[in-house]
């Protein structure tokens, strides 16, 4: 298993933050591993919806299963996704008002043969990813 997170505290307020995190037609502004959406986001955001995913992570493409496991408007969205290998991904985005600005916190989590091999090296890429979508976030919104 690998666990990677990040955080940031964007200049805007929550509802904000969380109507570009949801607005998936604009996902691949923000998101570092997003390549596209196959088929398009979920036809309605709500827990039990699913969605297919074409990522990049380390150099290699992936696709990926998406189901909504929890949603709580501006606050926390939950995707567990099957990947290729039989890896399991689990993002979870989660916001928290401060004042005029948002904290977000993104965690994922890999599992699967696959990942133990490469735990390391996925952890550090994951986790720069992470990074960066915060910073494009950031400033889509801010």
């Amino acid at each position: 298993m690998a666990e990677v997170s990040a955080e940031a505290r964007i200049e805007a307020p929550a509802g904000k933050v969380w109507a570009r995190l949801t607005d998936f037609p604009s996902y691949g502004e923000w998101n570092a591993t997003h390549t596209s959406f196959p088929s398009g986001g979920p036809e309605t955001l709500e827990t039990g919806a699913t969605f297919t995913e074409n990522m990049k992570l380390m150099g290699f493409p992936a696709e990926v299963l998406w189901t909504v496991e929890e949603l709580e408007a501006d606050r926390a969205l939950a995707i567990r996704g099957k990947g290729p290998m039989g890896v399991i991904v689990s993002t979870r985005y989660s916001l928290a008002a401060d004042g005029e600005a948002t904290t977000v916190r993104i965690e994922g989590e890999f599992t699967g043969a696959a990942v133990s091999l490469m735990a390391g090296k996925l952890k550090d890429s994951a986790t720069a990813a992470l990074t960066e979508s915060l910073r494009k976030l950031a400033g889509l919104v801010a």
